[in-house]
């Protein structure tokens, strides 16, 4: 290799080791700002009281027996729906095949809250026990679609009062394989969100 060349190798060389040298130790102004945020997620605390909507003994086929109950929202934020779900489990020496809840009848649960002046909110008419293990209403929809009634949904801080009425139907036959035996009904209420919205 000539001398030229070598030369120009060495002078490439110190170049581009000056450039990396002056390229660590270039200065420029700088400002960092730091910013605090948070994200707090709300509660849905539905309640409903009292916890126990109706405890009878003695009744007979004929009886009926009306109830009042609270759904409370006591979350911080509002409810769209409130789906109820009916169980019971029937015992007694008697039955055989009978079930008793095929002839305790609700005759109507009715949000008093959300009826209209003319028309009620009724979430459930004229269904027994046995139906409505098979639905699940909501009981805080507004069904009567009145301009005076309150909106569907249950919001933060607020409660709705739901009047219910229960019936031993009397279906006019021998109905003896029900004495002495009793229905425990469990009715569940599942509150549901509103949707997502811009915060």
């Amino acid at each position: 290799m000539s001398i030229k060349k070598k030369l120009g190798l060495g002078l490439a060389s110190a170049a581009l080791g000056l450039s990396l040298v002056g390229g660590g130790t270039f200065a420029y102004f700088n400002d960092v700002e730091a910013t605090n945020n948070t994200f707090a997620a709300g509660t849905l605390d539905l309640a409903v009281n009292p916890t126990t909507i109706i405890d009878v003994s003695n009744i007979k086929p004929g009886d009926w027996m009306p109830r009042t109950f609270q759904l409370e929202n006591n979350g911080t934020l509002d409810i769209s729906s409130v789906i109820l779900t009916t169980d019971y489990t029937v015992s007694g020496a008697n039955l055989g095949e009978g079930d008793l809840g095929k002839h305790i009848k609700v005759n109507f649960l009715r949000n008093e809250d959300k009826s209209g002046v003319l028309l009620p909110s009724n979430v459930i008419v004229s269904k027994t026990l046995h139906e409505l293990k098979n639905m699940s209403p909501d009981a805080v929809k507004n069904l009567s679609h009145s301009i005076f009634a309150e909106k569907s949904g249950l919001k933060a801080g607020t409660k709705d009062k739901l009047a219910v009425q229960f019936e031993f139907v009397d279906n006019g036959q021998n109905q003896n394989e029900f004495q002495n035996a009793s229905l425990k009904l469990t009715w569940t209420f599942d509150a549901k969100q509103t949707a997502g919205e811009r915060k």
